[in-house]
């Protein structure tokens, strides 16, 4: 956007406020606003609340200031509170879930689009969290990018107080505009109260830049080439199942540098996940594979871009895909990545090669992802991947194209959201079919979506061919069509004190094969949902089930269910306390008919949080499953340790067991950030394989352990 469209903009009535050049003036960061060149700037105030009483004024005073000198931007945000033995702050690891915590949030739009920016927040005690916004969602934040940036608070007898340290080089932006969009939202966790500086609707949201408020006065800003280095060195100590130790040191690094002011390149070489967590273990009771999300940091950062036509089930590029098998990691020789925009354009691209390991041959993946802007929240978007090898692969060479086009508005009838989205995508025959239609190894689709409040609802429709098998990316189930429209309607009781807001809904889920014969009718119907004004939340669903087993599976060893149509019924009650609450809990109980018999299941999660940085977190699942075959239970369970003494300095520690697998694993990580940007990590996994009949027999086999150290150091030129 030209400058003279920004100032546009401003002039349309958004809220704004100024940024003042400090010049040499130094900002020590304490979280104490007491150099005497925060007097001399006008905060952003008055905000407004979004919940519980949309539109009144905050029930407490929040003065946001802004300044800025050749190299930084500074942020300091005085939080009065009538109550400061009220605020609530447990959580002390970055990026950790704030909704146990009072909290400061705010996004920037640095190139005033109205559609990209970064997100960050601070709670009382020092938590960092951030993320990179993108389009396609009410909550649109890929929270897995760590920028370089700095926050310290202090929490005093008015409240409490921040001061944010945000480098230049560490965000892409337009140096031609001295306006970007800005935003801010506070979060008064005991009170369950959120208000924002503007954008206060309901049916708006934080991290939707059209919705943000300008900063002006961003003058003669230098965009540099920001050129980082990042070597790392580790040294791993491990031992597998067979016995023979080994012991491994090595090295890699990281290029990162700003093709353009908003365009930024990344290289790395000899990549190490080490630090990476395990997967979250879970029961897998279905036919079809479980998606596990993204872990590491190569992949993660930027990942926004890659989205594509969300919440239709189609996923062309999955990152999973490269460099990791069956589980395993495959070692990553080099990689690059391409992030940013070039005007209207959003850009992403990435090209890795993994090294050869066994059976696995050495591969190449390529990918690339293209949104042009449409109008004020729309876009056109392109991606291709593609996966080739110099040997015999299970996809052979293949090559994929997909078009998704997204039509969004936040002002439908004044006021409210209303999305269309259409989808195709394609790739060449895998697996050498070269008989295969481009019905076959495609899928297409199209969504209607009207998210508001107090109703949500949407209709969208899907095929996808029977050969459709990215071989970069993921979908767990092929050949049918469906169509599902679902509505909900979530009122909010004035006459009852205790409730805050209700929800009722009907899913509907019409499944068929390519020509047209039924596998899949579902009738889901939210019976009541209450969340109160506790933030506590209960709720009942049931649901009737007709489908047809097209193929015999194995749902656990020796059971079988086999081909034909069942019809089932169930339900399922659900209720979880406040995550504000020192100790909360999460339970729920689904029963009904399951296949050729019955399933009941019992999930359930406990948290205490005796003090800030400390968490213990229990978690468990149970099946009893009972068939005409036979019957069986299933039992999961995992315990969870965090302790934070710094928002520097964490230990994560889990413990998880499944007696499906059998298998008990144990990781634990040591995490010190030395520097924003410079980090140690020592970090343990240990798997055992259970021999005896249950967990108590204690009768385990090591099946591997390894043990490492990184080291990396990011120094900027």
């Amino acid at each position: 956007m030209s400058l003279g469209a920004a100032q546009t903009a401003i002039s349309a009535g958004s809220r704004t406020v100024e940024a003042k050049n400090i010049g040499n003036e130094q900002i020590e960061l304490d979280g104490i606003l007491d150099e005497t060149v925060w007097a001399f700037v006008e905060p952003a105030t008055d905000f407004i609340q979004e919940d519980p009483k949309e539109g009144e004024p905050s029930t407490e005073l929040t003065e946001v200031y802004i300044l800025y000198n050749n190299d930084n931007l500074y942020i300091g945000a005085r939080l009065f509170d009538s109550d400061p033995s009220g605020i609530l702050a447990y959580q002390k690891r970055r990026d950790a879930s704030l909704r146990t915590d009072d909290r400061f949030m705010w996004i920037l739009d640095t190139f005033l689009d109205g559609r990209t920016g970064y997100f960050f927040e601070v709670n009382p005690v020092g938590l960092m969290g951030d993320g990179i916004l993108g389009a396609g969602g009410h909550w649109n934040v890929n929270k897995s990018w760590d920028g370089i940036w700095d926050a310290r608070v202090q929490i005093t007898e008015e409240g409490w107080s921040a001061e944010i340290e945000i480098p230049f080089r560490t965000l892409n932006f337009d140096p031609e505009l001295d306006t970007w969009g800005i935003n801010f939202q506070r979060t008064i966790r005991r009170k369950n109260e959120d208000a924002r500086w503007t954008g206060f609707r309901r049916n708006q949201n934080l991290t939707e830049p059209v919705h943000a408020g300008r900063v002006w006065g961003l003058r003669d800003i230098v965009h540099s080439k920001g050129f980082e280095v990042t070597p790392y060195g580790i040294v791993k100590r491990q031992q597998s199942s067979n016995g023979v130790p080994e012991n491994l040191s090595d090295a890699g690094f990281d290029l990162s540098f700003n093709i353009t002011s908003g365009l930024r390149g990344s290289f790395t070489y000899n990549t190490d996940f080490a630090e990476a967590e395990v997967d979250d273990r879970r029961v897998n009771l279905t036919r079809f594979p479980l998606r596990f999300r993204e872990k590491r940091d190569f992949f993660l950062e930027g990942a926004g871009v890659y989205s594509f036509a969300s919440r239709s089930g189609v996923s062309p590029f999955f990152s999973r895909r490269i460099g990791i098998s069956e589980g395993s990691q495959i070692p990553i020789a080099y990689g690059g990545r391409l992030t940013g925009q070039i005007g209207d354009y959003e850009i992403g691209m990435i090209s890795a090669q993994t090294e050869s390991v066994g059976s696995v041959p050495k591969e190449n993946f390529n990918v690339a992802r293209v949104k042009k802007s449409l109008f004020s929240e729309s876009y056109l978007g392109f991606v291709y991947t593609g996966r080739s090898t110099v040997a015999d692969s299970l996809y052979e060479d293949q090559d994929l194209i997909g078009v998704d086009l997204d039509l969004t508005t936040s002002k439908f009838r004044g006021d409210k959201n209303l999305a269309f989205q259409a989808f195709f995508v394609g790739h060449t025959s895998p697996k050498g079919n070269s008989d295969a239609s481009i019905n076959d190894l495609s899928t297409r689709g199209l969504r209607l979506n009207y998210p508001n409040d107090l109703w949500q609802a949407h209709i969208s429709y899907r095929e996808f061919g029977e050969e459709f098998d990215p071989a970069v990316g993921f979908n767990p189930r092929n050949g049918f069509k469906r169509v599902q429209p679902t509505v909900n309607y979530r009122p909010r009781p004035e006459s009852w004190e205790l409730v805050r807001q209700m929800e009722f809904g009907v899913e509907f889920e019409y499944m068929t094969d390519m020509w047209n014969r039924l596998l899949k009718r579902q009738t889901k119907v939210t019976l009541f949902e209450l969340n109160f004004e506790s933030a506590d939340r209960l709720s009942g669903e049931v649901v009737n089930l007709k489908e047809f087993l097209d193929h015999d599976f194995e749902i656990v060893e020796g059971n079988t269910i086999t081909v034909g149509n069942y019809v089932t019924n169930s339900y399922k009650i659900s209720g979880e306390t406040s995550e504000r609450r020192m100790v909360a809990a999460e339970l729920s109980f689904s029963s009904g008919e399951f296949w050729t018999g019955k399933k009941q299941t019992a999930e359930g999660e406990l948290s205490v949080k005796p003090f800030p940085g400390f968490t213990v977190q229990a978690d468990f699942e149970h099946n009893s499953v009972m068939l005409s075959e036979g019957g069986f239970d299933t039992n999961l369970y995992r315990l969870t340790l965090g302790i934070y003494p710094t928002p520097r300095t964490a230990f994560y520690s889990n413990i998880q067991y499944d007696d499906v697998s059998n298998l008990l694993g144990l990781f634990s990580k040591l995490h010190h950030t030395i520097r924003p940007g410079s980090d140690l990590y020592l970090v343990y996994t240990h798997n055992w394989k259970n021999l005896g009949d249950n967990l108590l027999e204690r009768e385990f086999e090591t099946l591997s352990r390894v043990s490492s150290l990184k080291l990396n150091y990011t120094h900027r030129f």
